[in-house]
């Protein structure tokens, strides 16, 4: 006979973002020594949730620790699980009762320590362009970067169109001006007050090089296919976001994929000027910055000291963005 827990479900999401979403086909379980959950999550395509773990047993409530499964990044969709194993934590088998707490998650967000590292064309990587150089110092305050490109379902979720060449709800967002990316973030902070911004340069460097190590490429110096999608390995087209490997940091495709905007105004001599500490770019010129390679590119722009750029009203299918968040 199968011993079934009572279940206690709340969906916590900010009040402005009230998307319609709800657990069904709800079951729990006693089998074969553990405690098994499953459900189905409906929500809004391209965002995630964190479910959270609670358990009571009479007077006592804690928060389960030998547990798998369907736990964080989830998305809506069916027959996920959940397994709790009690006993391996010196608890009783029956007796509790299990609350999940499933929060939406708009973006995967992942907190960078801030440091002090060497920014620029070094002796780590190679065909160092002009503007690349001099190699200086910059102190990186503590701040979010999102772990994965923002995606098209993300996108349409707040803006209501996809302006994307490549058509996939998990492919990164493309064809998007440095303007329609400031239209976006404005939209998305009205309707959150989540502070989400673009990286400045300086961070997007810091992050990409998981806190200013001397690689050549994000989380490699030597094996690029592992961690990019990028001209040799692309079949001429965006993939979706997170499918390489990640960085140090957990950052997904910082090299390859799309080319990512950042805040900053371009200025080629830049780099002679730039204050050590926060710097946030030229304070007048035509263009802003684009870091990282892209899809259509070759591996000498998928260096992470490498500075694109590009007139802030462009738009092209190699060309998305990923956010930042001050540190709260």
């Amino acid at each position: 006979m199968k011993n079934y827990l009572k279940i206690i479900l709340l969906l916590i999401i900010p009040q402005c973002l009230a998307f319609t979403q709800q657990i069904t086909n709800l079951h729990q379980k006693i089998e074969n020594g553990r405690i098994v959950i499953s459900y189905d999550l409906q929500g809004k395509i391209g965002f995630t949730y964190k479910i959270n773990v609670t358990a009571k047993n009479g007077d006592e409530i804690i928060s389960p620790v030998v547990i798998a499964g369907d736990l964080s990044i989830i998305s809506p969709g069916e027959n996920k699980t959940i397994w709790w194993e009690p006993v391996l934590e010196g608890r009783a088998l029956k007796g509790w009762h299990v609350g999940l707490t499933a929060k939406l998650k708009l973006f995967n967000m992942v907190y960078l320590e801030g440091g002090t590292y060497k920014m620029g064309c070094g002796s780590w990587t190679d065909d160092c362009d002009g503007d690349e150089k001099p190699v200086h110092t910059v102190i990186v305050s503590s701040f979010y970067m999102s772990a994965t490109e923002v995606t098209q379902a993300q996108w349409k979720s707040i803006m209501g169109n996809n302006p994307s060449n490549f058509k996939g709800n998990n492919l990164p967002v493309e064809n998007v001006s440095w303007n329609d990316v400031k239209q976006f973030l404005k939209k998305l902070n009205q309707q959150t007050g989540g502070g989400y911004r673009l990286p400045t340069e300086a961070e997007w460097e810091y992050a990409a090089r998981s806190g200013g190590v001397n690689e050549k490429y994000a989380g490699t110096s030597s094996n690029l296919g592992d961690y990019a999608w990028y001209r040799d390995n692309s079949n001429s087209n965006t993939h979706p976001v997170a499918q390489k490997m990640p960085n140090g940091f957990g950052l997904y495709d910082m090299s390859g994929n799309v080319q990512e905007w950042c805040s900053d105004i371009y200025d080629k001599s830049y780099y002679k000027n730039s204050p050590a500490k926060d710097p946030r770019g030229a304070k007048s010129g035509a263009s802003s910055i684009l870091r990282g390679g892209s899809w259509f590119m070759n591996v000498a722009f998928c260096r992470l000291s490498n500075r694109n750029f590009n007139f802030p009203q462009s738009r092209y299918n190699d060309i998305g963005f990923r956010l930042a968040m001050d540190k709260k």
